[in-house]
């Protein structure tokens, strides 16, 4: 299936969440996916979906080395011969003994805080404060639109926030409620974990830098990777619009706030 493509910068979040993680992303001239964290099958599906096929897919960009967000990374590799696959030295590194073979000439290295043109998009990727091997996320740019994809940190640091500031659209992690989780059932050691500084951004925390990135041309907010045990869809919408509102942020009015979920795809919009 080979569908045309509309000018601009078109996005959709396949699936978001702490089971798999998959985002589409088209310009006029290249089709991109930023991690594979569900099976093939299912990718595949979501795809259809958006009336979107991955034989069409140049390049899949890995974040780093965690099931959610590479699952399928080696299976998509050995199906789709035109598929490049991108992630740095680290990330190579600790999922080579997870994926099976990937042929050399479609594996290649993206360096983190470093730029790469994709046809007519250029992608910037960034370091996070994650438990992972070397973890990136990535600004995308088109024609003056920008993109930003951060989940999976514990914190963001002001070098990353002066990186990402005033995108058009953002995807950003909004994980857990904390207080769901304390009063889990999540072994202490992993709730140390998901609330320490190489962990997960809370509801609370993701509004706090929504709130000091968004700018003027800042018109999508997709809340990302929601735990499926320490957070609710409602409970997560509402914490970060009620934080927003609070501060005069024109939730609605400047800018729409959107959920995502773990398995349906969100409307492939234009930026």
């Amino acid at each position: 299936m080979s569908t045309e493509v509309k000018d601009g910068l078109r996005i959709s979040v396949l699936s978001s969440g702490s089971t798999g993680n998959v985002t589409y992303i088209e310009s006029p001239h290249e089709r991109l996916l930023i991690d594979a964290g569900l099976s093939g099958k299912r990718i595949e599906k979501l795809m259809g979906d958006i009336d979107r096929s991955l034989t069409d897919v140049n390049a899949l960009l890995v974040t780093h080395e965690h099931t959610d967000h590479r699952k399928a990374v080696g299976i998509l590799a050995r199906r789709y011969e035109q598929l490049d696959v991108y992630a740095n030295q680290g990330t190579w590194d600790a999922m080579a003994p997870r994926i099976g073979k990937v042929d050399l000439a479609q594996k290649h290295l993206f360096a983190p805080d470093t730029v790469q043109t994709f046809g007519d998009i250029d992608v910037e990727s960034f370091s996070v404060s994650h438990d992972a091997a070397e973890p990136q996320f990535y600004a995308i740019h088109y024609e003056g639109k920008t993109f930003v994809i951060l989940t999976d940190t514990g914190y963001v640091s002001e070098h990353v926030e002066g990186v990402i500031k005033n995108a058009d659209a953002y995807l950003l992690e909004c994980n857990h409620d904390v207080e769901m989780l304390r009063m889990g059932d999540y072994s202490w050691p992993l709730k140390q974990r998901i609330l320490g500084d190489k962990g997960h951004l809370s509801n609370e925390e993701g509004a706090d830098v929504l709130m000091d990135v968004l700018g003027n041309r800042t018109k999508r907010i997709y809340l990302g990777h929601r735990s499926l045990h320490n957070n609710m869809q409602s409970l997560c919408h509402l914490t970060v619009a009620s934080m927003m509102e609070n501060q005069d942020f024109g939730v609605g009015h400047d800018f729409e706030l959107l959920d995502t979920q773990p398995e349906q795809a969100t409307p492939l919009v234009t930026l």
